[in-house]
């Protein structure tokens, strides 16, 4: 596997890449869909929910947990996610900027 040469890029630049790439998968986005509109946190019922199998929803999970935006908090025999607060808004806020700072131009190729 090749050399990825990430330290070519800021850090602002790789935190955005790992938590876009945490995303970009339609279940993920599902996902988080589903804890946003609960509004609370979400234990075991995203297998009913999502139609998916419960392995494939773990890895999922996963995903968005290693990147950071979601957190998990075991309660019994089951853990609890919900949306992690200070990733969403880091989030939030560079995507804004990023989206924010083009600039259509007058004229374009």
């Amino acid at each position: 596997m090749g050399i990825t040469k990430t330290e070519i890029f800021t850090d602002e630049q790789n935190k955005l890449a790992v938590l876009l790439k945490a995303i970009a998968h339609p279940a993920r986005i599902a996902i988080l869909q589903h804890i946003i509109k609960a509004n609370a946190c979400i234990c075991g019922d995203l297998v009913e929910e999502l139609g998916l199998a419960q392995a494939t929803i773990s890895q999922h999970l996963k995903e968005l947990k290693n990147a950071g935006l979601i957190q998990g908090n075991i309660e019994g025999a089951s853990i609890c996610y919900c949306i992690e607060p200070n990733a969403w808004a880091m989030l939030q806020s560079q995507l804004s900027n990023f989206f924010g700072s083009y600039k259509a131009p007058k004229t374009c190729c």
